[in-house]
């Protein structure tokens, strides 16, 4: 090979690396609306709160016992928000800064720590938000899972989580569904156990 080739060859071989070396160390970019709201979810972390079911349309059960989310796990990236029904300690929240919005996982276990059938299912930001609300359409991974499970009509579901001074809103939405929980924030609450299959 000529000189000239093979002193070409690794420039651009030394180029690349650079420039992939530069894209992983990269800022993981972000929206106003986006970072406002995901510093407004952070700024409860280590703390936990008891809720209420306020709206169950049609009723669905599965929701006895105490109610509370704990904002437990938290880094520049990524909020984990165990949410704990009585004593099924087997949801937790994920919500993930992405680079082209904000992502909001399910993340499902059995009392073993193994994953559930039914998990990692949510969705991604399309648009801006506030500061104070964002909605997470169901993803295309969601959908088909929904789909293989025999319930189709989640494919449309709708998440969006409120984040209010006084108060925090999970609710889920779809054409003939509705359900939502209200987390009273002025009232921090006991530190509930670990969710199922995490570690301190």
């Amino acid at each position: 090979m000529h000189k000239s080739m093979i002193t070409g060859a690794l420039t651009l071989i030394f180029s690349t690396s650079i420039f992939a070396n530069t894209i992983q160390n990269a800022p993981l970019v972000s929206i106003v609306s986006h970072d406002a709201y995901f510093d407004n979810l952070r700024a409860h972390c280590g703390k936990a709160y008891a809720g209420k079911v306020v709206m169950d349309n049609p009723a669905s059960g599965g929701f006895d016992g105490a109610l509370i989310m704990h904002v437990r796990n938290c880094t520049d990236n990524q909020l984990q928000i165990p949410f704990h029904v009585g004593n099924d300690h087997s949801r937790t929240w994920i919500i993930t800064k992405t680079g082209s919005g904000l992502s909001l996982k399910h993340d499902h276990r059995m009392k073993d720590g193994s994953y559930d059938e039914s998990t990692m299912y949510g969705g991604h930001t399309l648009d801006a938000g506030w500061p104070t609300v964002q909605s997470f359409p169901a993803d295309q991974y969601s959908k088909e899972l929904f789909t293989r499970l025999g319930m189709p009509q989640s494919n449309s579901n709708i998440w969006q989580m409120y984040i209010y001074p006084t108060t925090f809103s999970y609710r889920l939405i779809r054409e003939g569904r509705e359900f939502r929980v209200d987390f009273d924030l002025t009232k921090p609450v006991a530190l509930p156990p670990l969710p199922w299959g995490y570690k301190d």
